[in-house]
């Protein structure tokens, strides 16, 4: 348009604020510090509490291989986590495997760290079929083998909840064609008067009508002021066989949620009990096989949070 001074004056438009809005919070770190890698079987050694002595029910000796794809914090007064977690079946998965994601809250106790963590996952040993099924787990020691669900004394269903660890959950995503997710939440309950589960980790699940209280680990399963906290994508699957599919079993090249497993909308909680955008806590990613499975950066979108993708395909060797 000219103007009346003889001048040519051109619209700009600022393309970049029509662009999805990414930022990176976020140090990507493989395997790194007091993480060493066993030549012999490919498992991970030394002084490293993600390394979960996890035992598949078809063997009563311990000999299981985990591996995982997961951001996680450094040591630190954190009180749980929120997030969306995507849905996904395995129906080839083999008697032998496990495969899920998770909440997992690493408490620090000297040089000890119990674990409590819920989720959804894939466990044919454990169910004898192949639906996706939540679950929480707990251990007193990372090395010493813990209980899913309620074999042992643990996590307490609340009475009604909609969802008991055990339970079959559906339907699952349909690769290309479908999202489906469950939001959970696994955070320290802030000290109030009359609250029976002050100082308890309690799980909602927040997807539904209203949040639903799911149960609660007491919180002396959880002992210390240091803790960990994760978002993982995990599998197991015994020694001298191969691990089975991460996710959506598909590298998350795409960041698809029809094609690619995720956690999004996450959220930090604080000492009284509120959600926050994890905008100042460092995050640390950690994927001790990448080259079986993988994971994207922790990074914010618009519509989607914070978020990051993860996964792999079946045929993980050691």
């Amino acid at each position: 348009m000219a103007s009346g001074q003889g001048h040519v004056i051109i619209p700009i438009f600022l393309l970049f604020s029509f662009a999805p809005y990414y930022i990176t919070l976020a140090e990507s770190i493989d395997l790194g510090g007091s993480l060493q890698t066993n030549e012999k079987d490919g498992t991970l050694s030394g002084s490293n509490p993600f390394q979960l002595n996890r035992r598949m029910k078809t063997d009563g000796k311990g000999n299981t291989i985990s591996h995982y794809a997961m951001w996680h914090t450094e040591p630190g007064k954190f009180y749980g986590l929120r997030a969306e977690m995507s849905i996904w079946g395995s129906p080839n998965q083999e008697n032998s495997q496990d495969s899920g994601s998770a909440i997992q809250i690493y408490c620090q106790e000297g040089e000890h760290y119990s674990l409590i963590e819920a989720g959804f996952h894939v466990s044919p040993s454990l169910y004898h079929n192949r639906d996706v099924r939540f679950f929480t787990y707990t251990t007193r020691d990372t090395k010493s083998a813990g209980c899913y669900n309620l074999q042992c004394p643990g996590f307490v269903p609340a009475r009604g909840a909609a969802l008991v660890p055990g339970q079959a959950i559906s339907p699952p995503s349909i690769y290309g064609q479908a999202d489906h997710y469950a939001r959970l939440s696994l955070n320290k309950a802030p000290p109030v008067v009359l609250d029976p589960n002050s100082g308890d980790w309690v799980v909602y699940r927040h997807d539904l009508d209203s949040p639903s209280f799911l149960g609660h680990f007491p919180g002396q399963l959880c002992p210390g002021e240091s803790r960990i906290q994760a978002l993982t994508g995990f599998v197991n699957y015994l020694k001298n066989t191969h691990g089975p599919p991460m996710g959506s079993g598909q590298f998350p090249d795409d960041e698809d949620d029809k094609r690619s497993a995720y956690f999004k909308h996450i959220k930090i909680y604080d000492a009284n009990g509120h959600a926050r955008d994890p905008i100042t806590t460092r995050m640390i990613k950690l994927v001790d096989r990448p080259d079986c499975y993988k994971e994207t950066d922790f990074t914010v979108i618009i519509n989607r949070g914070y978020i990051f993708y993860y996964g792999g395909p079946n045929g993980c060797i050691g």
